[in-house]
């Protein structure tokens, strides 16, 4: 792996919010009328990185690299094969249902549809609210108004608590999922893709909304991307995947003017040219398993 900055196992730990060692996750192959497992599929094969308190690192790489399942498996949502995820100095993978129920309120996730991510039979007081009466932080005209606050927070307005998903826009429903996420007051957040299914001039809305929330609340954001131009703008640093492993890893300037790797390059050949009459070359890689 080329690696642009310090090597994550080279950094102080007790400076960590999040900590990923050697994160491998692997979906069996299942053939035939009895549905033996024949091989698997490395979505994961070896991750590493760290995060710090107040940080932005950027995860990215193209459709398939595994860069979805590595923030999915940092949180339990899908179960690992192997490696360690550290919370705080934390084991996430051995903690039992109660003690990860209370890691949960500190670890929460935006998702990337967010139609998908919202049910459409619930209103948005119920949607946003959830969070606070499974947890038994808030009921009655206490819940409703945190609600009411979190919605406006995130650029909506009181009202919007009555509706259903399906009277909002994609950059509004994607609001909603913000402000669910925001509910339990977390310190680390997982952002899959949140602006991949909005149109450019919603995107930069949202992000500018994130940026805000990271600096008032002291969020610490794993975002999950394709779009280096994305990553670009919201990231400090940034590690590129490929084929589920990460290739390199290193600050935001270094990666972007000094990227060494040749998928890194490919990645960068291909952001759009805000000038029309400036041609760039575009980079094809075709890399195999390292």
């Amino acid at each position: 792996m080329v690696r642009a900055a310090t090597s994550p196992s080279s950094t102080d730990p007790a400076g960590d919010l999040l900590r990923v060692i050697d994160l491998k996750t692997h979906f069996p192959i299942r053939r035939g009328f009895l549905q033996r497992v024949v091989g698997h599929v490395k979505a994961v094969d070896g991750v590493s990185f760290h995060l710090k308190k107040g940080e932005t690192l950027g995860l990215v790489g193209e459709s398939g690299c595994g860069k979805t399942t590595v923030g999915r498996t940092v949180l339990r949502l899908v179960p690992a094969t192997g490696g360690r995820v550290l919370y705080k100095g934390e084991s996430v993978f051995d903690q039992p249902s109660g003690e990860m129920r209370r890691l949960r309120r500190e670890m929460q996730i935006i998702f990337q549809d967010p139609a998908g991510s919202l049910n459409p039979r619930m209103r948005v007081a119920n949607i946003v609210g959830e969070p606070l009466e499974v947890h038994g932080i808030a009921k009655g005209d206490e819940l409703r108004s945190r609600v009411e606050e979190l919605l406006v927070r995130c650029g909506l307005w009181k009202q919007a608590a009555d509706r259903y998903p399906h009277e909002f826009s994609g950059g509004q429903r994607q609001r909603i999922g913000i402000a669910r996420a925001l509910a339990l007051q977390p310190k680390l957040i997982v952002c899959d893709e949140p602006t991949s299914a909005l149109d450019v001039s919603i995107q930069s809305q949202i992000l500018n909304l994130l940026k805000d929330l990271q600096d008032e609340f002291g969020l610490s954001y794993l975002f999950i991307s394709h779009d280096m131009a994305v990553i670009h703008h919201i990231c400090d640093r940034i590690a590129v995947m490929f084929d589920g492993r990460i290739v390199e890893e290193g600050t935001r300037d270094e990666i972007i003017n000094r990227p060494q790797h040749p998928y890194t390059r490919a990645l960068l050949s291909a952001v759009p040219e805000a000038n029309p009459r400036r041609e760039r070359q575009r980079i094809k890689f075709e890399g195999m398993r390292m």
